[in-house]
């Protein structure tokens, strides 16, 4: 299990090492083809940032040498904010006294149909809080068979599951799951986490392992960015990356890194990471990882996303709503996160065209399951 790996990393000494990183550490990297993860240390660090353009070029290179120029369009579909999680920074907390809503299997199918009049969607990622009881893995195994028809692609975003429940949903539809280990910083995640399922570390960190073991077609890792030093964790995701491609080399990867939004609680940033320095990571974990899948949501802004997509990012979201039952059924909500990017998904299609590129809806059929 890869908690047993990262047990032998020293969080400090590795935000140390990469605040060591020296100009020539970084073009060293910079020289070379295939990087480890002290190279990518070097790409992320302050020394690396008077070399923002060098590595934005090299970025867009190894980009469209692996994936030519499309952006994967993929649109979310959030089924319940019902949690028994105690997430200090989430609006769906379970001690915020919000309106609990879980679609039913009428109001699935209602939202599949709505999402299918925004757009050629094939890509559907499905988003629950974590409540058993409520959206446990019957729920979701129904969710999926319901979505089924409308969509070739299918992915969650819902709380870790046992290796066999994994497997079981895979047989129901399931193609990918995404799933953010927040932080990989033990001590203070517990301080994120105080109570609820998600409070357990182990848990939820082995949960790639029980994934790529299930056989699970795509894996989304991530880091929640606001919480710790965002140089250490992406670090640390980075040595977790190699790991599973190393135990798990049938599965596909995608990597997120999600900056922290305004939620109800009233949750502040404790790390703020600039334009210019997620930009610095794009493009660090493209020269890092030729064949990995870089996608942006609708957390970030119109103009930042167009820039991006030409530079290293690969998949992106549009028309996104982040509440239950957002498209059609019950759009009163309470949205988990703020969404900055509110353009339709022909005006997202418009802009990716107008700059050379072009929308794919469909990289997976589901007659290959």
């Amino acid at each position: 299990m890869f908690s047993d790996e990262l047990a032998k990393i020293s969080w400090e000494d590795t935000t140390a090492l990469i605040h060591s990183k020296s100009s020539r550490d970084v073009e060293a990297a910079l020289s070379k083809e295939i990087l480890d993860v002290d190279d990518f240390m070097a790409l992320i660090s302050p020394a690396a940032l008077p070399y923002i353009e060098v590595m934005a070029q090299k970025a867009q290179y190894y980009t469209q040498e692996r994936f030519g120029k499309v952006i994967s369009m993929y649109i979310p579909l959030y089924l319940s904010n019902a949690c028994t999680n105690f997430c200090v920074y989430c609006g769906f907390q379970y001690p915020n006294k919000i309106k609990r809503t879980t679609l039913t299997p009428e109001q699935i199918k209602a939202e599949c149909e709505a999402i299918r009049e925004l757009g050629p969607f094939e890509n559907l990622l499905i988003v629950t809080g974590e409540f058993p009881s409520v959206a446990g893995v019957d729920y979701l195994e129904n969710a999926l068979r319901i979505a089924r028809p409308y969509f070739n692609n299918l992915s969650i975003e819902v709380m870790p599951l046992k290796q066999q429940d994994y497997y079981r949903l895979t047989k129901s539809g399931l193609n990918g799951v995404v799933c953010f280990q927040e932080t990989y910083h033990k001590d203070r995640y517990k301080v994120y986490h105080p109570h609820g399922m998600k409070s357990n570390f182990e848990w939820r960190l082995n949960g790639y392992d029980r994934m790529g073991a299930s056989g699970v077609h795509k894996l989304g890792v991530g880091v929640l960015i606001g919480l710790e030093d965002w140089r250490t964790d992406i670090t640390m995701m980075a040595y977790h990356l190699r790991y599973l491609q190393k135990h798990y080399w049938r599965t596909r990867f995608s990597v997120n890194f999600p900056r922290m939004r305004p939620a109800e609680g009233h949750f502040q940033p404790n790390v703020v990471m600039t334009d210019k320095e997620l930009a610095q990571v794009t493009f660090a974990f493209r020269l890092f990882d030729h064949d990995v899948d870089i996608s942006y949501s609708t957390r970030e802004s119109p103009k930042f996303r167009a820039n991006m997509m030409k530079l290293g990012v690969t998949s992106m979201s549009a028309g996104s709503k982040t509440e239950p039952g957002g498209y059609v059924s019950t759009p009163e909500a309470l949205e988990q996160f703020v969404v900055s990017d509110e353009r339709t998904p022909a005006e997202v299609v418009a802009e990716i065209r107008s700059l050379g590129y072009e929308a794919v809806w469909k990289d997976w059929d589901k007659i290959f399951d």
